[in-house]
């Protein structure tokens, strides 16, 4: 059955995550500045406090801000008040730094697993849906649709490559500017939004002729140009398996196929009915998506970590099919009620993998995933 595809790891699989080892090279410009702040912080954290318990604590955290703002902003064209925004950027802050704390509480406590790490990644694919969204949303770019769907789906799908490069190298990349950078922009969008309002978004800046609004897309424009060509050339260069494969020694191209599905069904559907479907409904639109290419990557995670290549067939596709499917036969289902749907249906897909998948790991390792307890095996230095 397509919905319970993939929810199974195989004894080989089991075997194999139990032997990952992480593998990480490169730093941001801001991380060794932030450094001594989270070694500060995790100080402060009771050594009875479990890693996954802190990453869940941050990306709660960062969900409810930014749905806060997507209550007050439905279309991302209105003006929310001044305290939503600059909860969102507190939301950010202590998302980004329980993020980083949780790998070291897990070495203060002895209790690094590969679960651990899994976990991490599942919270951050997670976690970029909502704030490429909330970033939108801020910025009011609902007035522009166009490019508030190129940059929702274009983080998305750069948050997809940078493991799928991990997936083909076995080793984690950062580069200089990368997630820790990204973040703090994002904050500053936050407290921008604050302080300046409408005004300050629909402000044109003399010569270039454009709305401060716009900055943001071209940035993430640029961004997107500089990380996808740095990633394409470790997926077909990085490899480390025969002619290039991957660690597992499956095609470089493999993981092309889930993400390209979503993504190209999301430009079709939106394009069949940008008004009706998304002007009218972008946090709906995004999240619907993006649950589905958050689950997707989370699957990239588990097939890097477990050394075996992605299913074809997964339940991910069945939001964006059926929207696609109502838009090409004349909207026979309400569009508002197809994406309430859609929305719940890849939430719930979302969450059955990812509560499927811990708790075979966690069942494996005999560990819990939210309190400490001594593992099996602790074969593995990061969290």
């Amino acid at each position: 059955m397509m919905v319970l595809s993939g929810l199974r790891l195989s004894r080989q699989q089991l075997k194999r995550l139990e032997e990952h080892r992480y593998s990480s090279e490169g730093k941001s410009l801001l991380e060794p500045l932030l450094q001594p702040f989270w070694c500060w912080l995790v100080e402060r954290v009771p050594l009875w406090v479990a890693p996954n318990l802190i990453t869940s604590i941050g990306l709660a955290l960062n969900i409810t801000t930014t749905l806060l703002l997507a209550y007050h902003c439905p279309t991302a064209t209105e003006q929310a008040p001044t305290w939503v925004y600059l909860s969102c950027a507190v939301g950010l802050f202590l998302y980004q730094s329980l993020d980083a704390i949780d790998g070291k509480q897990a070495r203060r406590t002895n209790s690094s697993t590969p679960l651990g790490e899994l976990f991490d990644h599942g919270c951050d694919s997670l976690s970029t849906v909502f704030v490429i969204l909330g970033t939108c949303i801020a910025a009011q770019m609902g007035t522009n649709p166009d490019w508030m769907f190129f940059c929702c789906f274009v983080g998305v799908f750069m948050f997809y490559c940078a493991h799928w490069q991990t997936y083909v190298s076995g080793t984690l990349r950062f580069g200089i500017i990368d997630v820790t950078e990204v973040q703090v922009f994002i904050m500053t969008v936050y407290l921008l939004a604050a302080l300046g309002g409408t005004a300050l978004w629909q402000f044109v800046i003399p010569v270039l002729n454009v709305q401060v609004k716009m900055i943001p897309a071209f940035l993430t424009l640029l961004g997107a140009i500089f990380s996808c060509t740095n990633y394409f050339r470790v997926i077909f260069t990085g490899g480390m398996g025969k002619n290039g494969s991957t660690v597992a020694g499956t095609s470089v191209l493999s993981p092309a196929f889930h993400i390209s599905v979503v993504l190209v069904l999301a430009v079709l559907v939106y394009k069949s009915s940008a008004e009706q479907l998304f002007e009218r409904n972008p946090c709906l639109f995004v999240l619907a998506f993006g649950f589905g290419s958050a689950k997707l990557t989370n699957r990239l995670v588990v097939a890097h970590m477990t050394k075996s290549e992605m299913q074809h067939c997964d339940a991910a596709f069945v939001v964006p099919l059926l929207l696609f499917i109502n838009q090409y036969c004349n909207s026979f289902l309400s569009e508002h009620f197809l994406l309430w749907g859609a929305l719940v249906l890849s939430a719930c897909d979302l969450v059955c993998y990812c509560t499927s998948v811990c708790q075979q790991i966690a069942a494996h390792l005999n560990i819990s995933v939210f309190s400490l307890q001594k593992p099996r095996t602790c074969r593995n230095n990061h969290h």
